[in-house]
């Protein structure tokens, strides 16, 4: 597969079979994100994979999400969202919180060395190192694509990543962007419908 049928093949998917991504395999998705740019040119992140399911269940009960259509239905209304296909792709998605990280083939906690407070930057430019972890990490969904491993990415809520950063031991320094989680697709996963753009529309010559 080129890289651009990886890149208009890779898809969120949040219902995976139960099977483990061979290690090896892994690996060779996460060599693929070291291969991004990175703010200070030492790449200085670092991959937590979370196997042990028991590990996993300890990870997740700081997430609080509705596990039910109705609590999601109710949780988008609060929102105020009315365009049908981002409702759609909540009401789906926030009930399979717990269970896609729980489920999927590989868990991915990436970790990346920030020099500041990531939530108080003072500059732009200070979330430099925020930036090109998430380079990483697009390019390890695209390896994943290219391989017909699917992921989906869950950012954490700040209880979330005092968990992460106690039942994982990471040093000071660190930061979490997501939790990554990789995986087979169950036949007959949701596979939601993207929003419909326009190439035309989105690009501006010379000026917005």
């Amino acid at each position: 597969m080129d890289v651009y049928e990886a890149i208009a093949s890779r898809q969120t998917i949040r219902d995976f079979e139960a099977r483990e991504i061979p290690m090896a395999l892994l690996c060779k998705l996460i060599d693929a994100g070291l291969k991004a740019p990175s703010n200070d040119h030492l790449r200085r992140w670092e991959f937590v994979i979370i196997q042990d399911r028991a590990r996993r269940r300890a990870l997740i009960q700081s997430i609080r999400a509705p596990q039910d259509t109705q609590g999601a239905t109710n949780l988008v209304n609060e929102w105020g969202l009315v365009e049908q296909s981002q409702r759609e792709m909540y009401i789906d998605a926030i009930p399979k919180q717990h269970a896609m990280l729980l489920e999927a083939g590989a868990l991915v906690i990436p970790y990346f060395y920030t020099s500041g407070p990531l939530l108080q930057p003072e500059t732009l430019s200070a979330l430099n190192s925020f930036a090109s972890i998430w380079c990483c990490i697009e390019n390890i969904l695209v390896a994943a694509a290219s391989e017909g491993i699917y992921g989906v990415t869950r950012i954490p809520f700040e209880e979330e990543r005092n968990s992460l950063r106690r039942h994982l031991h990471i040093p000071q320094g660190y930061e979490v962007p997501c939790y990554l989680a990789l995986g087979y697709p169950k036949g007959g996963a949701k596979r939601m419908k993207q929003h419909e753009i326009r190439l035309e529309d989105k690009i501006h010559l010379n000026g917005w």
